[in-house]
């Protein structure tokens, strides 16, 4: 979309809680990249139609959007993974202080061994939320995958990345090799013969996959 629209929209939005605002500042002071207003609100509305009772979430930063999750449905419980231990307290810290502790499981680690030992007990879930390593996205939906519930979806954040997964030829060189696995992870969920997906420009691009069997 372009800025005007995506202006416009942002500014159709609810007045936010007190709470969603001050994380909002903790990430923007200490740069910590959360999901923008509007694709958070997109999230929270998906969590409200589906009403999941368990969550999966990869990519905890300060517990911003597992907070949100949460807030849209009071019943579900959510795990949620972060690899770096200072966003891994800022993140439990968050949680505490709104005593949401209860219902929200902070797990410090590398999700790819992480997802693992969660398959190993036997868990099991409703909603998958993706929003880490981006280079990582097909390898975190593998092992994923076999953990959710049919008629369950996984959300994958950033899948457009800032537009240049539709202009290839013009990725900033260090960009490249990201853009192409991100690529070829958006092939991979219009594709899969499980999910049906459906990928909006919404923030930096936020796909929903269905899972059909």
């Amino acid at each position: 979309m372009n800025e005007e629209i995506t202006k416009y929209l942002t500014a159709l939005l609810p007045d936010q809680e007190d709470w969603i605002t001050k994380l909002e500042s903790e990430a923007k002071a200490d740069q910590v990249p959360i999901m923008d207003r509007s694709g958070m609100n997109f999230v929270a509305q998906l969590v409200r139609l589906t009403r999941p009772g368990q969550i999966l979430e990869i990519g905890t930063a300060i517990g911003y959007s597992a907070l949100r999750m949460q807030a849209a449905s009071s019943n579900a419980f959510i795990i949620t993974i972060e690899k770096d231990e200072q966003r891994y307290l800022q993140a439990v810290k968050n949680i505490e202080a709104l005593g949401k502790q209860e219902h929200i499981e902070v797990i410090q680690g590398d999700a790819l061994d992480i997802l693992v030992e969660l398959a190993e007990h036997g868990k099991r879930f409703d909603l998958i939320f993706i929003d880490a390593a981006k280079g990582q996205y097909e390898r975190f939906f593998e092992l994923a995958n076999p953990m959710l519930n049919p008629n369950g979806i996984i959300i994958s954040d950033n899948v457009l990345f800032r537009g240049f997964v539709a202009n290839p030829l013009d990725v900033p060189k260090r960009y490249q090799k990201m853009v192409d696995k991100i690529r070829n992870y958006n092939e991979m969920l219009t594709n899969h013969p499980d999910f049906k997906t459906t990928i909006l420009p919404i923030g930096d691009g936020v796909a929903v996959s269905y899972k059909m069997k």
